[in-house]
């Protein structure tokens, strides 16, 4: 800490030649400068300063900051101040090796929406009561592409993940040292209704969908994605052991088109089919290439989403499931499979979830069967205990016990 009022000065008695110190104002003294300076060497022998116009005060902030030093929690100032785009960027270039529709979507929800509200504003000028504010605005005044027009719950969330996987980088690069997203109220999401088909809907569905019957049925019994099925090449189906083997899928990604990765959870697995549709397929695939996709576009290559949905939608409605999407075949596929007796952890392998813990989250109320030959197996285990002649042993065991007893003065 350092006095800038007042320096020491070396004084010289010309009689003895002694040496002493005394106290003399400096040229700053009464100035406009802060009288007192602060000053800490960092780490790397890096010099940092502040000027105060108390001791006090300067000796506090020197305190913390060896405080900070000491448990590892401090952080460069200037390291801190940069902006966050500037961070951003640098985040956002990390997930290049992320499926090309997950970068896709971090680049929309950045320019869309996080950098407009905070691309100018220095990481430690970001605080949690700003980014709850933030978070709760987007709900009714959404981002400024869509001004006036509040986002949905899941499209805030998305835009709040992506803040804080920025923060999350910056605290792993030493920027800063608390994340400001952290314990935030976010907006529910509310899950829609699943809807699930019956075997005569399903098969009711397929034929109103005319040349795309058989992937009705396959999306439909093996509840495979459609990115998925679109990925399928005829040597992808074994139709002697009456399987599909699902090593990739297809997605569109904005401005580079339609591509090709591997699945959701990055695994391969097998998905079985059953003998009337493997039949099917026979028919339909017989004498193609092996390399050649089971479900072509009109085309030829991918079959895109928009070609399905203009015959899907129409026979949807004309079996009276207005609104009904593709995507809930694979919901279908589960209801079904649970129906015939498969377990969770079947169901789990079947549709790709990563854990039967999601299977459960998602379809755990179709097991409710389970639950009540349970219940019904409790009930009988109870009934047969009341043949048990508990009682007279009770009394039996209670009168040895008083012949027992004595009194003992």
């Amino acid at each position: 800490m350092e006095d800038r009022w007042f320096r020491a000065v070396t004084v010289t008695d010309p009689s003895t030649g002694a040496k002493s110190t005394r106290r003399e104002k400096s040229s700053l003294h009464g100035g406009a400068r802060r009288r007192w300076l602060a000053r800490y060497v960092d780490s790397a022998g890096k010099e940092h300063t502040k000027s105060f116009d108390r001791k006090v005060d300067g000796q506090k902030w020197l305190d913390t900051i060896t405080t900070e030093m000491t448990i590892g929690t401090w952080i460069d100032p200037a390291r801190s101040s940069v902006d966050f785009a500037a961070v951003a960027e640098q985040w956002f270039t990390t997930k290049s090796t992320r499926k090309p529709k997950t970068v896709a979507g971090y680049r929309s929800l950045l320019d869309t929406v996080v950098l407009p509200k905070w691309g100018e504003t220095a990481l430690r000028d970001i605080d949690f009561e700003d980014v709850q504010t933030w978070v709760t605005s987007l709900s009714t005044t959404g981002s400024y592409r869509f001004a006036d027009r509040g986002l949905s719950a899941s499209r805030v969330v998305q835009a709040y993940q992506v803040l804080d996987q920025v923060m999350r980088y910056a605290i792993k690069a030493k920027r800063i040292a608390v994340n400001p997203c952290d314990d935030l109220e976010l907006p529910r999401r509310a899950g829609a209704d699943k809807r699930f088909l019956t075997h005569r809907e399903v098969r009711e569905l397929a034929l109103a969908c005319g040349r795309f019957r058989v992937l009705v049925l396959v999306l439909a019994y093996t509840g495979i994605r459609f990115g998925e099925a679109i990925a399928l090449r005829v040597q992808d189906v074994n139709l002697d052991r009456r399987q599909i083997t699902v090593r990739r899928s297809a997605t569109k990604v904005t401005g580079r088109g339609v591509v090709e990765g591997s699945t959701k959870n990055h695994g391969v697995r097998s998905v079985p089919l059953p003998a009337f549709l493997a039949e099917d397929l026979r028919e339909q695939l017989g004498g193609r290439a092996p390399e050649v996709p089971v479900f072509p576009g009109r085309e030829g290559g991918y079959l895109s989403i928009g070609e399905l949905r203009w015959v899907f939608d129409k026979a949807a409605a004309s079996i009276g499931k207005t609104g009904f999407v593709p995507h809930e075949l694979r919901h279908t596929a589960a209801s079904l499979a649970i129906s015939a007796g498969a377990n969770v952890k079947v169901v789990q392998r079947m549709l790709g979830h990563k854990s039967a813990t999601m299977t459960l989250d998602l379809y755990g109320h179709l097991f409710s069967d389970d639950l009540e030959s349970v219940a019904d197996g409790l009930n009988q285990a109870a009934n047969a205990a009341k043949n048990v002649p508990a009682e007279p042993l009770r009394n039996q065991s209670s009168k040895q016990g008083r012949r027992n007893l004595r009194i003992v003065r």
